[in-house]
């Protein structure tokens, strides 16, 4: 795991500032302490801040062909480098290294911008082709590892993080409305826009090419639902996937510095852990966290209890509520943009404890998108299945839960209302992009005028009404499975596991990521991910007898940090200081009154936690990234 970052002038007589490259570098150096490079060469600049995973000692970066006309700059893991390397000496070609990224090298040399189609693994990476002056900059299928990339009619420079590009004095920061918009209405920033106008995301299963000031992104890799293949057994997928699950976990402990597994006591981090101890000779390390407290719900009895059955050396800890507030401010700064993600905070404990032991994290990320494990799945599906049984009589029966809602001792149901009219785009908004409920009553009350002239609410959904219209299937699960894997993963849950766990040097693997792995699981009938009221029904048939009962069976709590609680309590007067100070950014976009209104109402029962996380989160942001350049290395 490393950080890359480079500049391409497209004027070709323009030279790159080295001292550019190395700052640049330098921001990142949380993400590979261990060593660093550079390759200047007229109009391009190429850096590299390195990890040591693999060859520890030849691996230094940037690294070139034979005749140092292809250099390249490389953030991941490459799984089948291995047999992508002697398919390529069969071909002639030479090597100097062991090293995954030297693989790549040749696999361009021979297949050109095509390679990334042969790559099984996680990745960023930027070639320079110095040859045809060409530069490739591409993304693994998922979107594990970040790539952001700032454009003009001048140049195009990328890095692993957006910090690095703000140190470029040509990068302007223009916040975009519209994009706050669409942070507060999912809580986190999907799609390939960013906060700051000019800066992008190169989406996941995508490369770019810029070749003489012109510049082409294509998609090489999409996620298919249309091939179901019917004629499988529950038992006969199940065996398939035991052993594909296997060759997953044997490829992601490929690593020649020790490897820990992050255990949250749920069915999958307990199923990896359950493959990956037959993969290593040496005693295997386990991490989990809990929280201060006696009302909270714990994991670590369960993670306990699995690294009991299977024999690992087993550490957790205990996060409080001055915990989670001190890091706060490192939060944001290693997140980059406004991201709702409380369970971060804790990820970054847990993560800086497994650094004390390991270099290489093995985590269940992935699981639920893959196999269906999220509830609102199975809420989303029983649903659809009522709104087509009741027909024409669909609004009618919307009217009467409305009134029987009204008896107190039926108030639960109120919600079912409403839904039952609305289309399933509709509802998956409410479900993964719900916009304050303020704004639902009183749009006005909360944005300011000026900021409410800027932002036009239909295109703050884009990226999920389009990720809807691109989804081929009608399979209701299908399409919400399609949906998550394209913008809820890659730009929430993959931003978080990677960034907080590179604050810690730290590299985060995936199995249950791996692209062969979602194939399989899209090729799979709904039914075997969702049966009856059984959420990831293949997988825990899969390890029925190998995972305890008692973690197969039990609720799905994610990891549950309690900071509701905490910011009613110990957090109070740090938020009410942060929201309501005379010098508050978030001032340009709300009405005072309309954020004290949402304070209040969290005091009195209501539960604006999330909202109320988001706006503390985006005041942060602007101090950390607007007001001021970012340090090239958070004070400790």
């Amino acid at each position: 795991m490393c950080g890359i970052c480079g500049k391409l002038f497209f004027e070709r007589q323009r030279p790159v500032d080295r001292q550019l490259i190395r700052s640049m570098a330098d921001s990142m150096r949380h993400r590979g302490p261990d060593d660093e490079g550079y390759y200047i060469s007229g109009q391009i600049g190429l850096g590299h801040r390195r990890l040591s995973i693999i060859d520890l000692n030849r691996g230094k970066q940037p690294i070139s062909n034979e005749d140092d006309t292809i250099w390249i700059v490389f953030n991941g893991e490459i799984y089948n480098y291995q047999a992508l390397r002697e398919s390529l000496s069969e071909k002639g070609h030479k090597f100097k290294t062991d090293t995954d990224t030297e693989v790549i090298v040749h696999a361009y040399e021979e297949f050109g911008e095509n390679c990334v189609a042969r790559l099984r693994g996680m990745f960023a990476f930027a070639i320079w082709d110095q040859r045809s002056k060409t530069l490739l900059v591409a993304r693994d299928r998922v979107g594990i590892k970040p790539l952001y990339y700032f454009l003009n009619d001048d140049q195009i420079i990328f890095a692993s993080e957006m910090k690095a590009i703000l140190l470029d004095n040509s990068v302007p920061r223009n916040i975009d409305p519209q994009i706050i918009d669409r942070f507060l209405t999912y809580y986190y920033v999907p799609g390939e826009e960013t906060m700051l106008r000019g800066i992008r995301k190169l989406s996941p299963g995508h490369y770019l090419i810029a070749r003489d000031g012109k510049i082409q992104v294509r998609q090489y890799w999409d996620l298919d639902f249309s091939q179901v293949n019917g004629h499988r057994s529950l038992k006969q997928a199940s065996q398939e996937l035991l052993e594909i699950l296997k060759e997953s976990v044997r490829l992601h402990m490929i690593s020649d510095v020790p490897v820990g597994i992050l255990l949250s006591g749920g069915v999958d981090s307990t199923a990896l852990l359950s493959l990956s101890v037959h993969e290593t000779d040496k005693e295997l390390s386990t991490f989990t966290i809990g929280f201060e407290g006696h009302d909270f719900a714990d994991e670590r009895p369960y993670a306990r209890l699995a690294a009991k059955r299977f024999g690992t050396q087993h550490y957790d800890m205990t996060m409080s509520a001055q915990d989670f507030l001190a890091f706060l401010p490192r939060y944001v700064w290693h997140m980059e943009e406004p991201v709702c993600e409380p369970p971060a905070v804790a990820l970054y404990y847990v993560s800086k404890l497994a650094s004390e032991h390991v270099k290489v994290l093995i985590s269940g990320e992935g699981g639920d998108e893959a196999f269906a494990g999220y509830p609102n799945y199975r809420n989303g599906v029983w649903l659809e299945r009522l709104k087509a049984g009741l027909g024409p009589f669909r609004p009618p029966a919307s009217r009467m839960v409305r009134v029987l809602s009204q008896a107190s001792w039926l108030q639960k149901i109120r919600k079912f209302g409403p839904l039952m009219t609305v289309e399933l785009q509709d509802y998956y908004l409410s479900r993964t992009a719900t916009p304050f409920t303020l704004f639902n009553r009183d749009y006005s009350s909360l944005y300011t005028r000026a900021f409410l002239d800027q932002v036009n609410k239909k295109d703050s959904c884009l990226p999920t009404v389009r990720s809807f219209q691109e989804v081929s299937p009608n399979d209701v699960l299908s399409k919400m499975l399609y949906v998550d894997t394209m913008s809820w993963l890659p730009d929430d849950l993959l931003v978080k596991a990677d960034k907080i766990t590179m604050a810690n040097s730290v590299e985060l693997r995936v199995p249950l990521l791996d692209h062969e792995v979602l194939e399989f699981a899209a090729s799979l009938p709904s039914s075997f991910k969702l049966h009856g009221i059984t959420t990831k029904h293949i997988l825990k048939t899969v390890f029925r007898n190998l995972v305890p009962q008692s973690i197969l069976d039990r609720k799905k709590t994610g990891l549950p940090v309690p900071y509701e609680t905490w910011m009613r309590k110990e957090l109070k007067p740090f938020v009410e200081e942060t929201l309501l100070s005379q010098n508050a950014h978030i001032e340009r976009y709300f009405n005072r009154q309309g954020i004290e209104k949402i304070l209040s109402a969290n005091l009195n029962g209501e539960n604006y936690s999330k909202e109320i996380f988001s706006l503390v989160v985006l005041e942060l942001w602007h101090k950390e990234f607007v007001d001021s350049l970012p340090a090239s290395c958070y004070p400790s």
